[in-house]
């Protein structure tokens, strides 16, 4: 998707910011009309709902309050203010607490929930695109019921293609994203509408006396129930994740004038058709449109649920991108697929991952009725976490009273958590497949961690300290030849040896007239700024023309080495743009050993091993010319 800064421009909230916004943030949201009401009334599994007046407007107001509470409140009101410059988002909000002064354990706590949470939206974006393409192309049973054997083969060739395509971008087609969301809105709005008119009654479950009525009525049915209501607000979570692309006022101008009110009119005629033909409630959002525009209809749900899809995937993508740059997983191969755009990104082995799991989800549980069952859980989860990240924040920021962050933190997390409660016995009907996901994903997060902790540990230890190091070159100046030219060393830690350093004076007993330390730091800022992306220190070694650059980048921001050097030029680095330009420049590629150190069990850190190849190829994420590139061999015991 197309990526902007948070400028003047973003926080104007124009027209075509809004347009956009209708694109790239509200595809999931606004989907969720084509199965959510269906999923409630026709499989609310554990104790279906009855289809009368009562829980029907029961059932409508619950919708009502819980997108107004959750979304309009909670996310729109309160969390879109809580930005990283600009960017949203669990990682950001993580991000901001790592900033706070907290204690090593809480800190250590809030970074496991962070995890998770980011295992539980991995797992969201396998299941979005399964049920949402389904649901839409489910309307061709609605035109012809002698159609419903094409359903799962189109459903599996659209999500094919769509993923497919993802290695060329999204530019092209992406500028058509938000008006086609904004005639989906349009057009849902008016359907509800037109039933509203001929039952006009059911304005009465805008009232929130009806979702009490309902719950006194039926506590159990209509708590389970909440497993179902919880499909309308999926996607809150990547509103906010993808407030980086638009910036905040685009986001709520449109939500408030526009996605809201339409998905409300939508909820509203959907329950009026129930009301006046209850055997609609096995599709009730394709038997609200004429049968005259039916085809169209399909034709557009199609396109919506695509652009739907095309968010959630661009958003695996990025958030996968900032964990690796924080830390949390391999850093994994990244193609940028715009020159001028550069969070337009493509990640081949997330790209794949995704194409696996939709295909098998698809033909797995055939119907968007049966996967509902498996869907919610891994989004109210991530709701969950981003809910305590958020009041954690407010609470070590100290900007709210005490008193206000535990009251809204109390009330919200108890909703938030009922929702949670209420999705966990969907558990055996096909909601273990995003639980099995986040916890094989958080095991694999949570190892990649720890073991990159131990490595690094050994591998400062075996780099040693710089000034010895130096001592030694000065022991043994006899038996070491300067050569001329330019060599620059990725180095770990400031005052350490770099590995490929010692390995080349040790083996080649040369070391170059010129020798740039350079180490790289990432920030829990999405960008720097450029003054401050590098410094130069002096540690001492002028005259053995040993110098250390440090550069500092945010999470977001591309680590081009070449563009770094020349910008420490700049900042008091000896020498030329000419010797930057025909420098040489040594990487050391580490060889894993499993050993009986303590630390981590044996099994996570052969997984750790095994998860560590996935790393791409340093020359190329760094921007290093191949053929100025020398990979040195090394073993670390871990």
């Amino acid at each position: 998707m197309t990526r902007r800064t948070h400028d003047a421009s973003a926080s104007s909230g124009g027209l075509t910011l809004i347009v956009a916004a209708l694109g790239v943030v509200f595809g999931d949201i606004g989907t969720s009309p084509l199965y959510a009401v269906q999923t409630i009334f026709e499989r609310s599994a554990i104790r279906p709902v009855t289809i009368d007046q009562d829980s029907i407007y029961g059932v409508i107001s619950v919708i009502f309050w819980s997108i107004t509470l959750i979304v309009t409140i909670l996310y729109v009101r309160l969390l879109t203010r809580a930005d990283n410059d600009g960017e949203g988002g669990l990682l950001s909000l993580l991000a901001l607490l790592q900033r706070q002064d907290l204690s090593a354990r809480a800190l250590k706590v809030l970074v496991v929930l962070g995890i998770l949470g980011a295992a539980l939206f991995f797992g969201d974006s396998m299941i979005t695109p399964a049920i949402s393409v389904l649901s839409s192309v489910e309307g061709l049973e609605i035109i012809d019921p002698g159609l419903k054997e094409l359903v799962v083969p189109a459903a599996v060739g659209i999500l094919v293609a769509l993923l497919v395509v993802q290695r060329w971008g999204t530019a092209r087609v992406g500028r058509f994203f938000g008006p086609v969301m904004a005639l989906w809105f349009v057009a849902i709005a008016v359907c509800g509408a037109a039933e509203v008119l001929r039952e006009p009654a059911i304005l009465q479950a805008l009232s929130p006396h009806w979702a009490v009525l309902y719950f006194a009525a039926n506590p159990l049915t209509a708590f389970l129930s909440l497993g179902g209501v919880v499909l309308v607000i999926t996607g809150a979570e990547a509103l906010y994740a993808d407030m980086g692309h638009v910036g905040r006022p685009p986001i709520v101008r449109s939500w408030l004038a526009v996605v809201f009110p339409a998905l409300t009119l939508n909820y509203l005629g959907q329950g009026a058709l129930l009301l006046r033909s209850p055997s609609s409630a096995h599709n009730p959002f394709f038997l609200l449109v004429p049968h005259w525009a039916l085809v169209p209809m399909v034709v557009l749900a199609t396109l919506a649920t695509v652009i739907a899809s095309q968010a959630v995937i661009s958003g695996a993508f990025s958030v996968t991108h900032q964990a690796a740059r924080l830390r949390y997983v391999p850093r994994l191969r990244v193609i940028h697929t715009s020159s001028r755009e550069p969070g337009q990104i493509y990640m081949p082995f997330v790209n794949w991952v995704l194409l696996v799991a939709v295909v098998a989800l698809v033909i797995g549980f055939q119907s968007s009725s049966r996967l509902a069952a498996a869907y919610g859980l891994a989004d109210i989860g991530t709701i969950a976490v981003s809910t305590l990240l958020f009041f954690a924040l407010q609470h070590a920021l100290g900007r709210w009273p005490r008193w206000q962050v535990a009251a809204l933190g109390a009330l919200f997390l108890t909703i938030v958590l009922s929702f949670v409660v209420a999705n966990t016995v969907k558990i055996a009907e096909g909601g273990w497949l995003p639980v099995s996901i986040a916890i094989v994903l958080f095991t694999v997060l949570t190892t990649w961690r720890r073991g990159r902790q131990l490595s690094t540990a050994s591998r400062n230890r075996m780099e040693g300290d710089l000034q010895d190091f130096v001592d030694e070159l000065h022991e043994d100046a006899a038996a070491l030849k300067r050569v001329p030219g330019c060599a620059v060393f990725l180095s770990s830690a400031e005052a350490n040896a770099p590995l490929a350093m010692r390995t080349n004076v040790r083996h080649n007993h040369s070391l170059h007239a010129c020798t740039i330390l350079l180490t790289l730091e990432t920030t829990s800022s999405p960008r720097s700024r450029p003054g401050d992306r590098v410094s130069v220190a002096d540690l001492g070694f002028s005259d053995d023309g040993i110098s250390h650059v440090t550069a500092r980048l945010g999470y977001l921001d591309h680590p081009s080495i070449p563009a770094l050097l020349k910008e420490a030029l700049g900042k008091g680095l000896e020498g030329s743009e000419d010797e930057i330009d025909s420098a040489s420049y040594f990487l050391s590629r580490p060889r894993l050993i499993v050993t009986a150190a303590k630390g981590m069990t044996r099994w996570r850190k052969h997984l750790y091993v095994t998860t560590s190849r996935l790393t791409t190829d340093p020359v190329e994420f760094l921007d290093l010319p191949r053929e100025r590139t020398i990979v040195m061999g090394a073993e670390i015991d871990i």
